[in-house]
């Protein structure tokens, strides 16, 4: 191998050379470049990103204390301070819509569907047939609305003479006498055989949550009462074991 002054300048620099990024990359990907001079060490970055946090949040705290001081320097003098949010929350009186929501209406709603669930029982084992129970007529007058097995009308809908008195349909114990905000004045009475007839969009209620009835007593007086009711009528229905029944199969309106 013969030497030359270029060979030996081209040897030497590319040693230097691969030496030179070797320590670079040594530095660089591990601990030892903490110990570079002006490189800051973990801890101190740490630090320097606390320190900028805490400038910016005190930042912010300045600007709020810069706006109190501002609205009560106006308020002093007689102006009326600047509200940012009071600017982006201008809304005109008439788009707001407001709807009465009645708490106790909801509450004996749910009281009266799970009332209807768990019935009275009779002891007397032997229960007669709702079939051979003879019920009386709860109010005379014309059906204007029949029974359909949907949640929005489990009834038939009578409407008679004003002021007319409704009678219980069977000798039984009134469960619920009460206001409802969809229904109105409502009167539930629970009988044998685990019935339960139901009087809604009355006037007045007669009798009271506890009394007893006999088949044919007034209770209620027809009315027009609740937000469901378009006239004055009686909705009744009639359950049996918490299912719906149709009034017209068992009583001879």
């Amino acid at each position: 191998m013969k030497l030359s002054r270029l060979k030996v300048f081209t040897v030497t620099s590319l040693t230097s050379a691969i030496l030179v990024i070797l320590v670079i990359l040594l530095i660089a990907t591990t601990g030892l470049r903490e110990y570079i001079p002006g490189y800051p060490k973990a801890e101190y970055r740490q630090i320097l990103v606390r320190n900028a946090l805490v400038v910016d949040s005190l930042e912010q705290e300045l600007a709020k204390r810069d706006q109190f001081f501002k609205g009560i320097q106006a308020i002093m003098a007689g102006e009326v301070p600047e509200d940012d949010q009071l600017a982006a929350a201008d809304i005109e009186k008439d788009e707001v819509e407001f709807r009465e929501y009645n708490h106790d209406s909801v509450f004996q709603d749910k009281l009266m569907a799970e009332q209807l669930s768990l019935s009275i029982r009779n002891n007397n084992e032997d229960v007669t047939q709702i079939s051979q129970v003879h019920f009386f007529v709860p109010v005379r007058g014309v059906i204007s609305g029949h029974f359909k097995n949907t949640p929005d009308h489990f009834g038939v809908d009578l409407v008679s003479e004003p002021n007319a008195r409704i009678s219980s349909v069977l000798d039984g114990t009134v469960i619920f006498a009460g206001w409802t905000l969809e229904t109105g004045y409502v009167a539930y009475v629970q009988h044998e055989a685990n019935l339960v007839s139901v009087y809604k969009h009355n006037a007045e209620i007669l009798k009271k949550t506890g009394q007893t009835v006999k088949a044919g007593e007034a209770i209620a007086i027809i009315g027009n009462t609740g937000e469901l009711s378009s006239g004055p009528h009686l909705h009744f229905e009639l359950w049996h074991d918490g299912i719906a029944l149709d009034p017209e199969q068992y009583i001879d309106f």
